[in-house]
């Protein structure tokens, strides 16, 4: 079945089998590989995409559900001659990450999140990044990456 859509700005039509997730279609059929499949279930939060201008979870939504959105992966966040997104930036000099699984996932659910509450409190933040999972950090740098990509992004 065909669908369309467009990522990161550029349109895509894909022809896939009806029951192709949406993680799938991006990973394998564009080759955009920053969005990760962590648990399949949409549990771990690392498929995140940005779906008309909305986090969702990529691993439990099929591709045909979506005809004609706009869709953002990690991929288009920053610009073309490479400067990071606000939260990008954040995360790097924050040191939110370290064995990065998890980051492109919660990169896009932060800036959903920053997006729909642009003063999050570090609570807030703790609560709405709650259905994103790291095994390495402890999520104290990752709040603090949140916070500081939050003031970079109001600016």
């Amino acid at each position: 079945m065909l669908v369309s859509f467009k990522v990161n700005g550029k349109a895509a039509s894909l022809d896939v089998a009806p029951n192709t997730l949406l993680v799938t279609a991006i990973r394998e059929h564009l080759h955009l590989t920053g969005t990760h499949v962590g648990c399949d279930t949409a549990q771990c939060g690392a498929c995140t995409v940005i779906v008309n201008g909305r986090a969702i979870k990529s691993c439990n939504t099929l591709a045909l559900q979506h005809p004609g959105a706009e869709i953002t992966t990690i991929e288009g966040l920053a610009q073309a001659d490479g400067t990071l997104h606000p939260m990008q930036a954040a995360f790097k000099e924050c040191h939110g990450l370290q064995c990065g699984f998890c980051t492109p996932g919660m990169v896009m659910s932060a800036i959903d999140l920053c997006q729909r509450t642009p003063n999050a409190s570090e609570e807030q933040i703790r609560e709405q990044l709650d259905g994103n999972l790291c095994r390495c950090t402890g999520y104290q740098n990752i709040v603090k990456a949140v916070q500081q990509g939050q003031a970079a992004m109001k600016g």
